[in-house]
């Protein structure tokens, strides 16, 4: 009768043990990540890679070529499509860059080119797809110009429905005699776009219309940095009140608050992202806000490190945290696992991608101990492994 009874209770034991093993658990979680780079037509371009998030890992499935430099990605919101620049200055005579489109295989993220059209300038640098998957909205740095190519059903893209050459100059005669798109970015509504221009010290501001694919210039037109700075690269805070400008040649951040009723950017201020005592040439490239908000990362190429900032949630401000060397030459671009615990570092110098743990209360990254050689590496983007 004993056994017995002891044989019926043994479920009851057992269930809340593995109840507690369950909650305690640390998810191992994986992402599929793609790596744009600079390359030859007919040389791998693109690679997938298979992120390990709980360790930091990373591990190579495969690579695409067919496309000369594709070096900034874009994912479409299905997760279905892969977008890249195809950076280059000439197609077929025209003073143009590319912009390819691609599917994805949901079995194993393999990429199989659709079709590539014109991106309206030459140098395309930087792009994204809209809120609700309509539209390609590029970056042209070498033409100095933004554009709008609409995604047709199935993925493929049409050619530009709306073209807009930036004009004017700024005070660096060697690199700002002319615009120079850099970057193309929209607000959470998906309504706004913002366009840093290096060449002329501003972020335009544009309204977005998705289902035309057209852009038109806002009121005000622009948030303007100190002359000089160069904005590169742009990111809004997720609550949408603040966003943030890295900016090349003065390697500096400016921040900003938004005003979503009517556009406008207006300093709140700027900060370095060099420490007091370096004394090297530097640029910086990419900058990120963290998913939770607190956090803020700006990657410097010459001082070869990410700058941690920590935000003040209620005014937008930056209080510097830390410096973290990339282990590697050169960091151009870099990518926030949509979790918040990894940052995968790019070192186009070295031809190397470094991951680092982000410590979810300080920000503060430490090396994971892995890294994986790619040839070149400028952009990561992230999807969800398996594919849903």
């Amino acid at each position: 009768m004993l056994k017995s009874a002891v044989l019926m209770m043994l479920p009851l034991l057992i269930t809340p043990l593995l109840s507690m093993r369950a909650v305690g658990a640390e998810p191992v979680g994986k992402w599929l990540v793609y790596v744009g780079t600079y390359a030859g037509a007919k040389d791998p371009g693109i690679f997938r890679l298979e992120l390990n998030v709980a360790t930091g890992e990373m591990t190579k499935l495969g690579e695409t070529s067919g496309v000369a430099n594709p070096s900034f990605l874009a994912i479409h919101p299905t997760n279905r499509s892969l977008y890249a620049v195809s950076e280059i200055s000439d197609i077929d005579g025209k003073k143009t860059g590319g912009v390819a489109a691609f599917s994805i295989d949901p079995k194993d993220g393999a990429l199989t080119a659709i079709n590539v059209k014109p991106s309206g300038g030459p140098g395309p640098c930087h792009l994204n797809v809209d809120r609700e998957g309509k539209n390609i909205l590029v970056a042209n740095y070498g033409g100095g110009s933004v554009a709008v190519l609409p995604i047709v059903d199935g993925g493929g893209l049409k050619e530009p429905s709306c073209f807009i050459q930036h004009e004017g100059s700024s005070v660096n005669p060697g690199r700002q005699a002319a615009p120079h798109g850099h970057s193309i970015n929209l607000d959470l509504s998906g309504k706004r776009a913002f366009a840093a221009d290096l060449g002329l010290d501003k972020v335009l501001i544009y309204n977005f219309d998705a289902t035309a694919g057209t852009l038109t210039p806002n009121h005000p037109a622009a948030g303007v940095v100190a002359p000089g700075s160069g904005p590169r690269h742009f990111d809004f805070h997720p609550t949408g009140k603040f966003a943030y400008v890295i900016n090349e040649m003065g390697s500096t951040v400016t921040a900003f608050s938004y005003n979503s009723e009517t556009g406008s950017l207006t300093e709140l201020q700027t900060i370095s992202t060099l420490p007091d005592d370096f004394k090297g040439n530097n640029s910086t490239a990419d900058i990120h806000v963290h998913p939770s908000g607190r956090f803020l990362y700006g990657s410097n190429r010459g001082h070869d490190s990410i700058v941690v900032y920590t935000i003040d949630e209620s005014t937008g401000k930056l209080t510097w945290k830390q410096h973290q060397s990339t282990l590697g030459k050169t960091p151009r671009n870099f990518g926030i696992d949509p979790t918040g615990r990894i940052l995968l570092a790019e070192n186009q110098g070295s031809d190397s991608i470094y991951s680092f743990h982000i410590d979810a209360n300080t920000g503060e990254l430490k090396a994971t101990g892995h890294s994986i050689e790619i040839p070149r590496p400028v952009c990561v983007r992230f999807v969800p492994w398996p594919i849903p």
